[in-house]
């Protein structure tokens, strides 16, 4: 595409475009609040950033209505669906910013910046070794449909195999049922079943010893897989997790492995995730950010707000040169 030379150092608005739904807030919030920082960190003095939040489709096009010069600066929408509706804008010469996780979505105007999953799936298969059998779970969701349909392009080309795939409903209504038919658990229930009842039959003293111990358990036999990958994240997740030892999917026996979406503290203190992994990038390589973010917010910053942080200063510099 063509590509415009700026040769004045005049000030630039930039459009920020950020949706105003109650489920979408903490994101949103900490988006501005990291631009706030971003700002004085980098000495702005080139970039006038103009804040446009939205609720509706209509509102959202209403923004780039009004804001259609050529070359224009947005940064945002936040989901694949709100930049999909407004890709059509393309046509007007303008740059778009979107953290939209489909990545199909980047042609024409409009340049992705997210933790994609290709590149979780990517890290996780390179991780796993020829002895793993591994399992996915995943919710009935865009994003869970998405992982599952292209999870095997890097599986077949990994030395692990991907035997199961299994999804619940997003609302989890019938993850109990999905979990039990995952770990088999109705015929390992009946399985230690008729094997307390062979050894009752036997009656004799290491027939009644091997009977006392097996009253530990709730089933008996292996799991076919050896890892699980789990392609959800926020609460879902802790009310998930605790379900899997729950119907003896055991993570002594079992490695738990989730998505870039782990990546919150507020997971790592569920017992059953405890040993779990998870593709990411080191804290060390933002821990400054996150005790500044913390000190002039009293909250931890959204884990997805360092590409906020990253995005907002790139553009500055392409701007300055």
């Amino acid at each position: 595409k063509k590509i415009i030379k700026q040769t004045d150092r005049s000030k630039k608005t930039i459009e920020i475009v950020l949706p105003r739904e109650e489920k979408y807030k903490y994101i949103s919030d900490g988006f501005i609040n990291t631009l706030e920082i971003v700002t004085f960190d980098i000495n702005n003095n080139i970039m006038i950033l103009d804040f446009n939040l939205y609720e509706t489709k209509e509102e959202l096009e209403e923004i780039f209505l009004k804001n259609q010069e050529i070359n224009k600066i947005f940064i945002g929408p936040l989901t694949s669906d709100d930049t999909r509706f407004i890709n059509k804008f393309c046509e007007n010469q303008i740059i778009i910013f979107s953290f939209a996780s489909d990545r199909s979505l980047a042609e024409d105007c409009v340049y992705l910046f997210n933790f994609f999953i290709e590149d979780d799936l990517r890290a996780i298969f390179n991780f796993l070794d020829d002895n793993a059998r591994v399992a996915l779970l995943y919710p009935n969701n865009r994003y869970g449909n998405y992982v599952n349909s292209i999870i095997g392009e890097y599986s077949k080309n990994s030395n692990a195999t991907l035997i199961y795939r299994l999804s619940y409903k997003e609302d989890l209504s019938d993850v109990r049922k999905i979990i039990k038919q995952l770990g088999k658990y109705e015929y390992r229930k009946n399985e230690l079943k008729r094997q307390k009842e062979i050894l009752r039959q036997k009656n004799d003293e290491i027939s009644l010893a091997s009977l006392k111990k097996l009253e530990k358990f709730e089933t008996i036999g292996e799991i076919d897989f050896t890892h699980l990958i789990i392609s959800d994240g926020n609460i879902r997740i802790l009310e998930l997790a605790p379900l899997l030892p729950f119907y003896d999917i055991d993570p002594e026996r079992v490695g738990f492995i989730g998505t870039g979406l782990w990546d919150e503290k507020s997971f790592f203190d569920e017992p059953s995730l405890q040993g779990a992994t998870f593709p990411g990038i080191e804290e060390s390589n933002r821990i400054g950010f996150i005790n500044k973010y913390i000190e002039l917010y009293h909250v931890p910053p959204p884990r997805i707000s360092t590409i906020m942080y990253d995005l907002s200063t790139l553009i500055n510099y392409l701007l300055i040169n």
